[in-house]
């Protein structure tokens, strides 16, 4: 139809037009009719309406026309609320806590005998960690799926959840999968920026509906960097991100700011009460002050390669959401489109699974070796500093804008450091924590050896020449 070519030239035109033909078409074509099916019909997510009872719809960042659909201001907390329901009502489906993955279970790695070994490599489950017990055990399976989102919190200033670190990104290169595109990440240009508070998203919404970014005098700055758009705050949200950071170094300040205040108290608290509620808990009343931002990493472009099933190049290994790649979002994502990808590729690994499972009889799992557990103590300021290292060596180093020299000196760190984990992972007892810095550091590598390679600024790659 007109509305889905529309749609797919729109994530193009966002993506640089570098993005994977099959896999646009696929979602443009696949998830409006899902997510009636699945997200309204069998998980009943509210999505908001009007007085009519008929679905409001928003426009973001490099939409041209309103077609997204939205819960307040946490649309992916509601989505999430209502799969967790609907999954609640299958016998089927056990859901197991408070519990870490380690690594893959390899054919090629973890088969005890020799012949094992020498067959085609698959994937046939994964070792995990439980917290409680603090143990290691094998969740064995016919079919594995990678659902483990971003790795924002590999950066000082992230949008992400506090376990998005690349865990499955981490434990899908050390397998042997294909990566893609690593270099790839996407910086939302208004987290909330608080010496004491942790950061959270500012919705691409609040500016959809009319917010305005300004300096700390009050006076809009977009138009002085983005002199192509008529409405710079509606600019994809990598060149966004650049005008504030290029403002931010311009002027020395700590933040910028985005202002709504102008809609009022009243529809501020229904339309976003999320935000609303946040930032006064932090003592800023939107609807009086405008909002204090900074970018922060937000969205992983790159990842584990995968299909238009969702399938990787390990057998029997899958990745799904911001984990994969799968060619949609090309050099730059569109706004929204990561939850309507999840959906899609979900549901298109689960059939793709599904069949498998009746043509394929199941195969009997490789005698493995059990877990070797050690007992080193862990000194807890060790892993804090770990951290802390990390963030802030990616965040001034590897962060929006790239030089070779902060490449260069990134590289330095992240090697010594990744040196040091490995060593004192071998031998010391696990957790969470722990587990959760290998494989973010892992990544962080991957990321920087992605960004030495390309040279070249394009989409939400951002490279300079100079110093800035």
């Amino acid at each position: 139809s007109a509305d889905t070519e529309v749609f797919a030239e729109d994530i193009r035109n966002a993506g640089g037009r570098q993005n994977y033909p099959p896999a646009v078409q696929q979602l443009v074509t696949l998830g409006p009719d899902l997510v009636r099916s699945v997200l309204i019909d069998r998980a009943g997510v509210c999505f908001d309406r009007d007085q009519k009872d008929q679905l409001c719809l928003t426009k973001e960042a490099a939409h041209t026309e309103s077609r997204i659909l939205y819960s307040g201001d946490q649309s992916g907390h509601s989505i999430e609320e209502g799969l967790y329901h609907l999954c609640q009502k299958y016998d089927s489906i056990q859901f197991v806590t408070q519990t870490t993955a380690v690594d893959l279970l390899m054919t090629s790695f973890h088969g005890l005998e020799a012949s094992v070994r020498h067959e085609p490599a698959r994937c046939f489950g994964v070792f995990v960690f439980d917290q409680i017990r603090q143990q290691v055990y094998p969740i064995y399976a016919e079919h594995t799926v990678l659902a483990t989102g971003g790795l924002g919190q590999l950066y000082q200033h992230s949008t992400n959840s506090h376990f998005a670190r690349g865990d499955g990104i981490a434990m899908a290169h050390r397998a042997g999968a294909r990566l893609s595109q690593m270099e790839f990440l996407q910086f939302h240009p208004t987290t909330f920026y608080h010496p004491k508070a942790r950061r959270f998203l500012i919705t691409e919404a609040v500016r959809g509906e009319g917010g305005v970014l300004v300096d700390g005098s009050g006076r809009r700055f977009l138009s002085r960097w983005l002199k192509d758009y008529e409405v710079p705050e509606l600019a994809p949200r990598d060149r966004v991100a650049w005008a504030i950071n290029q403002e931010l170094l311009n002027t020395g300040a700590e933040c910028v700011y985005l202002d709504i205040s102008h809609k009022g108290r009243e529809y501020l608290e229904g339309r976003f009460p999320y935000v609303f509620q946040t930032c006064l808990s932090h003592g800023v009343d939107i609807s009086k002050v405008p909002i204090p931002v900074v970018p922060g990493a937000h969205y992983q472009i790159g990842g584990v390669w995968a299909d238009l099933k969702g399938a990787t190049s390990i057998p029997r290994l899958w990745a799904v959401g911001e984990t994969a790649c799968t060619g949609l979002h090309g050099v730059n994502r569109l706004a929204s489109t990561s939850l309507l990808e999840g959906l899609v590729w979900g549901t298109r690994a689960g059939e793709a699974i599904s069949e498998e499972l009746e043509e394929k009889p199941e195969t009997s799992h490789p005698e493995i070796l059990p877990w070797k557990s050690e007992s080193a103590s862990v000194d807890p300021g060790f892993l804090t500093q770990d951290w802390l290292t990390l963030k802030q060596t990616m965040w001034n180093y590897v962060g929006l804008i790239k030089t070779e020299s902060r490449l260069e000196r990134a590289d330095g760190i992240l090697t010594e450091l990744e040196r040091g984990i490995s060593i004192f992972y071998r031998r010391a007892q696990l957790s969470d924590a722990l587990i959760g810095l290998r494989h973010a550091t892992h990544v962080a590598r991957l990321i920087l050896k992605a960004c030495r390679r390309n040279q070249k600024s394009v989409g939400c790659y951002l490279r300079e020449e100079r110093e800035i």
